[in-house]
């Protein structure tokens, strides 16, 4: 075990508490992987790296997260010695725990198609090899363009680097989302990929799955007697999963004209949030039982109604207005956007699952960019009581009670319900019962990225897409996409919301149709 420099010091933040107590650093501190490794990142130069890989890997050998013998070599196509990799990467804080942690990193120049390129990274994870001890153990995170992951998977296994042909050590592939842009473009991605790796190496990120309060979802569900039993079609309403943001396309344009919100949010994210909600109790806590729930989930979703395309689907791309107090441009005035793009940026669909548990309770999943505020949570609106005792006494009518889970930017849990409001008169009024996830705990977090990595470097495929979930997720998905793509209302399909509003004022129509239909 490395010394408390790697955990940091006693005061940041990091963890307090005494040794046992619940909610302390050391009862929740993550579990050191056994294996020592390299960590080989595709795409080294990029953004992604940048923002998230390197910050997680950091942030997990200051915490122990990491095995005691590790490296990480970047590849790119940008020449750079493993001292300029160094440098660019580093942070302005804790410089001393960095200087340990960057000895660990390494650089090699790779172009994505060369098979040369392949088998010079080859030569050198063998002398990493050899000089460190990790034993032929490897991660290839792709933190590529799409485009690319053919070739890089076609030439990893061409070089040697795929490892299934036995020999010491093991091998995982991590691919990053999106995993293709429709359902005959992600089969043959897993094709190319199949030849070369087995199912068992292959990691399918979504680091939505990740965020300690979508784990926590399980446990709220499957460890309290006190909601599963009202946890079905008797009980609930209706549904609201929600992931909004305040940001624009940003530099993603290139990608986002390709992709939209359905193919970029829903195919994977939206429907995973979906599937933790609705799924059935695992008969044990591992990836393959879990999965296997989650499954059910997206084989009883009711086919899309795409000839009813307007009353259970509404789209909206942003238009300029004012976001944070600050005048932002529109979608179609957004460097890379086409002037006439219809690329939509806003989705809400109404899905239903099929199912005993779920028959006839409406889901609505909602998400877009340039909205008046970053919010990702799960409203689970319960039904009416069935008869009021109160009758003239209230001056309005009762509104449900209301179990929010929080994921961003605020993680909570919060349930509304009616009590009485002090006085001699019958007044009620809205209260709220809330456990904040944070408060009262100064142990150990992991961010998203940290969380998966830490699992890829375990093994534990719990947070990550399987095959089959990949296919159903794009056989649900695909009619949606050609319907609209195909529409020859997609100027009505599409209308143009203001920045900083909450989005098409169709949606907000459609949620309060609904609300009535379901009391």
């Amino acid at each position: 075990m490395e010394t408390d420099k790697r955990r940091g010091s006693p005061d940041d933040g990091k963890g307090h508490g005494d040794a046992g107590a619940v909610g302390s650093p050391d009862s929740c501190r993550p579990e050191q992987p056994k294996d020592p490794c390299i960590i080989v990142i595709l795409g080294a130069s990029g953004d992604l790296t940048s923002r998230k890989l390197i910050p997680a890997l950091y942030n997990l050998y200051r915490k122990d997260g990491l095995p005691e013998t590790f490296r990480v070599v970047g590849c790119g196509r940008t020449p750079l010695s493993d001292e300029a990799f160094r440098e660019k990467l580093a942070p302005e804080e804790d410089p001393s725990a960095w200087n340990d942690f960057s000895r660990n990193l390494h650089y090699v120049e790779l172009s994505y198609d060369s098979a040369e390129s392949y088998h010079m990274l080859a030569d050198r994870l063998e002398n990493l090899d050899r000089a460190a001890g990790t034993g032929g153990n490897r991660i290839f995170y792709l933190a590529i363009p799409m485009f690319l992951y053919t070739a890089a998977v076609e030439l990893l296994g061409a070089s040697g680097l795929a490892g299934t042909k036995g020999g010491g050590g093991w091998t995982r592939l991590v691919v990053e989302k999106p995993y293709g842009s429709d359902g005959k473009s992600a089969a043959e991605l897993d094709e190319a990929i199949h030849r070369n790796f087995d199912e068992k190496q292959i990691f399918r990120i979504d680091h939505y799955l990740a965020k300690e309060t979508v784990q926590n979802i399980l446990t709220l569900r499957f460890a309290n007697a006190v909601f599963e039993p009202l946890w079905n079609r008797n009980f609930i309403r209706h549904v609201d999963i929600q992931a909004v943001e305040t940001l624009g396309v940003g530099k993603r344009a290139s990608y986002y004209e390709k992709a939209g919100v359905l193919r970029d949010m829903f195919q994977n994210h939206m429907l995973q949030l979906l599937a933790l909600t609705a799924m059935e109790s695992p008969n044990r806590f591992d990836s393959t039982a879990v999965h296997d729930e989650k499954i059910k989930v997206f084989r009883s979703l009711r086919p899309f109604p795409v000839d009813n395309l307007f009353e259970n689907l509404i789209l909206g791309q942003y238009g300029p207005g004012v976001v944070d107090g600050s005048p932002v441009r529109g979608y179609r005035e957004e460097e890379g956007v086409s002037p006439s793009s219809l690329t939509p940026t806003f989705g809400l669909m109404r899905v239903f699952i099929d199912n005993w548990r779920w028959k006839g309770v409406p889901f609505f999943l909602s998400s877009g960019k340039r909205l008046a505020s970053k919010l990702t949570r799960i409203s689970v609106t319960f039904k009416d009581v069935p008869v009021t005792m109160f009758g003239n006494a209230l001056e309005k009518t009762l509104s449900p009670n209301v179990l929010t889970i929080g994921i961003q930017p605020r993680e909570h849990i919060t349930l509304s319900f009616q009590t009485k409001s002090p006085g001699s008169k019958m007044c009620l009024r809205r209260s709220e019962m809330t456990f904040d996830f944070k408060k009262g705990y100064s142990g150990p977090s992991l961010t998203a990225y940290e969380k998966a990595l830490i699992d890829c470097l375990k093994g534990d495929k719990m947070l990550f897409w399987h095959r089959d979930g990949i296919d159903l997720a794009w056989s649900f998905i695909d009619p949606v996409l050609a319907r609209c793509e195909a529409c020859g209302e997609k100027d009505r399909l599409v209308p143009i919301y203001q920045a900083g509003s909450s989005g098409p004022a169709s949606a907000k129509k459609l949620r309060e149709w609904m609300s009535e239909q379901c009391r």
